[in-house]
């Protein structure tokens, strides 16, 4: 008799019916199928997460600012072509229009001065129709843009004029080469892609298989098919130490089925179980964490072949305890439908509002809880005893 009740009051706890009834899991079981877009609505607000900063920003960016010895721009001048695709498009565009200006300028003065040199008024023999600086610089736009009005030019008679369209010839042919590279490999670059692929703006927390499992959506916005996806996870969490440095940790995260082709949206689920670093938090607890949750998907575009790479981040107030993701993929008679309309909707389910440790701990006999899963209150202590005493 006594076991029946030590046991009584273990699956009491584990079903809550020794409080009063929670009404937001109520509210959840009783709403299990609900259409509607819950993203904004949770069974936890966390009232400090504006004064938290985030390790990674949701659109896969670091806030980090790094501090480095004034005037020294090694690291950026040893990678010259990499810095040029990754600045911005006014900067860069500033700079190859000051590129040509000058070139045009510096050998628009180089021409000035010989016609100056050896002619006289610069009707001399080697630049014909050059008199002053404003014409030199006009021939030397023309030379260097291969305009060719055929009133200037360089007669054979001067050789220093010949070696300078030739060397300016040459400088044009490699100033427009290094300018269309930067313009494709920047209009090709994986973060336009990586827009085009994302992650579910929440996480939600439910039962799988008799397992409280963690999950996110991803899916490719475009269309297209995605060869040789691997997704990964990792909890970080930073902490400042009173008279120490800022430690940040990092733990990854196991992901059921990491290498995917990406056709249609997919679910990515971790497991709560014994090894994972959300083993221990529960509903009531999570507001209080100060984790955040890495998402990645690295994976190489059909069209280019070009590796990209797609990040957001997951803070304890992005993630929907008690919720699902509602369906967007359905069967056609010739094709299958993604609904991307609902792609970042969930609608609540019923699920157990504990940690995933004591819900291990409290489970009871698989038998035992079917009975008891359409029952509350008062008759289902009483089914509880009686079996118990069976």
């Amino acid at each position: 008799m006594e076991a029946a009740v030590a046991f009584t009051r273990s699956l009491t706890l584990h079903l809550g019916l020794d409080r009063a009834p929670d009404p937001v899991a109520m509210s959840t079981e009783r709403r299990e199928e609900a259409p509607g877009d819950t993203c904004l609505a949770s069974v936890h607000v966390v009232g400090a997460e504006g004064q938290r900063l985030r390790f990674m920003r949701k659109d896969g960016g670091f806030p980090v600012a790094f501090r480095k010895v004034p005037g020294d721009w090694s690291p950026y001048l040893l990678d010259l072509f990499t810095t040029l695709v990754e600045i911005r498009w006014r900067v860069m565009l500033l700079l190859f229009s000051l590129s040509y200006i000058v070139s045009w300028l510096f050998f628009g003065l180089c021409y000035w001065l010989m016609a100056y040199v050896h002619g006289d008024g610069g009707r001399g023999p080697c630049v014909l129709n050059v008199y002053d600086f404003t014409s030199a610089f006009l021939f030397s736009m023309e030379t260097q843009a291969t305009i060719g009005y055929g009133f200037r030019g360089v007669t054979e008679n001067c050789g220093v004029a010949v070696a300078a369209v030739t060397i300016q010839d040459v400088t044009s042919c490699l100033l427009d080469t290094i300018v269309i590279g930067i313009v494709v490999a920047k209009m090709a670059s994986a973060r336009k892609r990586g827009q085009t692929v994302g992650f579910s703006r929440v996480a939600v927390v439910n039962r799988r298989d008799g397992v409280l499992c963690l999950s996110w959506r991803l899916g490719d916005f475009r269309g297209n098919h995605i060869l040789e996806g691997v997704a990964r996870a990792q909890l970080v969490r930073h902490s400042k130490q009173p008279r120490g440095p800022v430690l940040v940790s990092y733990q990854d995260v196991d992901i059921q089925e990491r290498e995917l082709i990406l056709a249609t949206p997919v679910l990515l689920v971790h497991k709560l179980q014994a090894g994972s670093p959300l083993y221990h938090i529960g509903p009531e607890g999570l507001p209080e964490e100060d984790f955040e949750l890495l998402v990645s998907f690295t994976y190489m575009g059909d069209s280019t072949g070009t590796l990209h790479q797609t990040r957001t981040s997951y803070t304890p107030a992005d993630i929907r305890w008690a919720q699902r993701f509602r369906e967007v993929l359905k069967v056609g008679k010739k094709h299958y439908k993604a609904d991307y309309a609902l792609f970042h909707q969930t609608a609540w389910v019923a699920t157990p509002m504990l940690s995933a440790e004591q819900y291990d701990r409290g489970r009871a006999p698989p038998g035992l809880l079917r009975s008891l899963r359409g029952k509350r209150g008062r008759c289902c202590m009483e089914e509880v005893i009686w079996q118990t005493r069976l």
